[in-house]
């Protein structure tokens, strides 16, 4: 087993960066802390080559801005960077570092589209080399120091396999006729933008359970997740580690008057109480005083209502995709989400080259199937529609 390195410094991380640079594959993870903290930050960053593996650091480095020499490498049309599930660590990496993406190849996306019953990382490793990945500090606290030897371990075997295995499903994509929709998937990755994160005034009425309150309980609801979120954001924690939904929702319901009647409520332990039971009985008078009203529409998933004949080419198209997925042994939410089938369904196109205007579909789907949906369109259009049967007068 190859060894490792810890970068904490700038200048060996400046060396790594222009070593990587003449590299034609790079294996590359991230790890975060948002199950510990509010303001989460991107904590540890794996690196592999063919020979070696790297965890840089950026909180010994001075924050997520000081890995800004591996930016080159990131944009870098000539080197090749790895992912399993890129998503979030493109997220967590824009977001902390401004970095820009060029050549990538994600192995989750891979083996979604050949097929595999099960796309984590460990099992794909099991599968391919026999080899089992620790799973034990997946929700480990990644901004604690010194790293633990568990850690580190788990660490670096996210990255170290990734280029064998990448090796594996780029040649089983080429044998399938899969690697340019592959290619496309990972270019609509690198390109995703991600709007700034902004506090949800209404996440109160997400809480399972709120929209059965009586006007004042909700109030009371809206209140007490207010005070959550600003007592969250002054220590730097989770709302759910302040104080669970289980709770806020009974609270809403009890509308406790005193420290006695707090400690009753099942989560609010003898530690809340002391640092915020009184913000908490303010928060319940508060919503008392101030009933809800009408409750807020909450943004909706932007999906049109559909009339009888575009559900009726929903249906025809989600029988066809049912029978194509199990033919290329594809889930059939791979081969074209649901949300996708209804934009063609609303927008009802006539000839093949209008797929492409239906955004909400992969590149590469319309470029191989646009002549099959056409044809499942054209034969709901021929379709009688069934009139409701009247009703007899008595």
């Amino acid at each position: 087993m190859a060894d490792h390195e810890i970068i904490t410094n700038r200048g060996d991380l400046e060396v790594l960066a222009r070593d990587l640079l003449r590299e034609e594959v790079v294996a590359v993870d991230t790890e975060a802390d948002s199950f510990y903290h509010y303001y989460d930050k991107t904590c540890l960053v794996q690196i592999a080559t063919r020979r070696d593996t790297w965890l840089v650091d950026p909180l010994a480095l001075g924050g997520p801005a000081e890995l800004a020499p591996l930016g080159p490498v990131f944009a870098s049309p000539d080197v090749r960077i790895l992912f399993h599930a890129a998503e979030y660590d493109l997220f967590v990496l824009k977001r902390d570092c401004g970095f820009s993406f060029t050549n990538l190849f994600d192995t989750m996306i891979s083996a979604q589209l050949l097929g595999y019953p099960a796309i984590g990382l460990a099992a794909l490793i099991e599968h391919h080399f026999g080899i089992k990945l620790p799973k034990d500090e997946q929700r480990s606290d990644w901004s604690r120091r010194p790293l633990t030897d568990k850690q580190i371990s788990y660490g670096i075997s996210d990255v170290r396999y990734l280029i064998r295995l990448s090796e594996k499903l780029e040649k089983e994509l080429k044998k399938a006729g899969r690697l340019a929709w592959a290619e496309a998937d990972f270019e609509t990755v690198t390109h995703r933008a991600w709007p700034e994160r902004e506090f949800d005034r209404l996440g109160y009425l997400r809480i399972k359970g709120a929209r059965t309150l009586e006007p004042t309980a909700l109030a009371v609801l809206r209140e007490l997740f207010l005070v959550r979120d600003g007592r969250a954001r002054e220590v730097d924690r989770p709302p759910f580690k302040v104080l669970g939904n289980r709770a806020l929702l009974e609270l809403a319901k009890e509308q406790p008057e005193s420290s006695e009647e707090l400690a009753r409520i099942k989560g609010v332990t003898d530690l809340i109480i002391r640092r915020m039971g009184q913000d908490i009985l303010k928060a319940i008078k508060k919503g008392l005083r101030r009933p809800h009203g009408p409750i807020p529409k909450l943004q909706g998933n932007g999906r049109k209502r559909m009339d009888r004949r575009a559900e009726r080419r929903v249906s025809r198209l989600k029988g066809w995709r049912s029978e194509r997925a199990q033919e290329l042994k594809l889930d059939p939410g791979v081969l074209c989400p649901n949300a996708a089938l209804e934009a063609i369904a609303m927008r009802n196109p006539q000839k093949p080259e209008e797929l492409n205007e239906v955004s909400e579909l992969k590149n590469w789907f319309a470029g191989s199937f646009a002549e099959e949906v056409i044809a499942v369109l054209a034969e709901a259009a021929g379709e009688k529609e069934e009139k409701p049967t009247p009703r007899r007068k008595r």
